[in-house]
């Protein structure tokens, strides 16, 4: 799947459409460009700047982190299973929070004090 040219790197904004992390080229510029986008720890503002098999980027996305080891390069944007080629995801998996406490069947209407501790529960702003 590398590039015919031989070439171990590859623009930043073209692998992140072809491993199908944003949609269009225009995309990829302007997340690289806005500082979201990190290569081996580093902040990059370089849409330009080189990726090689190997880096890893940590990409900031819709509220969440994803984290992608690139693997390979592509020669267009393909489908999602060869897109998934391209990168193996080392992202966290998400923090399973506890449910809050429910009334049991039978028990009738929440009191005040019972409000209050459900608000205190899934609200932490509140004191």
């Amino acid at each position: 799947m590398s590039e015919e040219r031989g070439s171990d790197r590859q623009r930043i904004d073209k692998w992140l459409v072809y491993a199908r992390v944003v949609k269009t080229r225009t995309l990829g510029q302007a997340l690289a460009a806005s500082g979201h986008v990190r290569l081996n720890g580093r902040k990059i503002d370089d849409p330009a700047q080189p990726v090689r098999a190997g880096d890893v980027l940590t990409i900031g996305l819709h509220g969440g982190v994803r984290v992608l080891k690139v693997l390979d390069f592509a020669e267009r944007r393909g489908s999602f299973s060869v897109a998934s080629e391209l990168y193996e995801d080392m992202t966290p998996p998400p923090v399973v929070e506890a449910a809050p406490p429910t009334v049991g069947a039978g028990e009738g209407r929440p009191t005040k004090r019972d409000r209050r501790r459900f608000e205190k529960l899934t609200d932490p702003d509140q004191n």
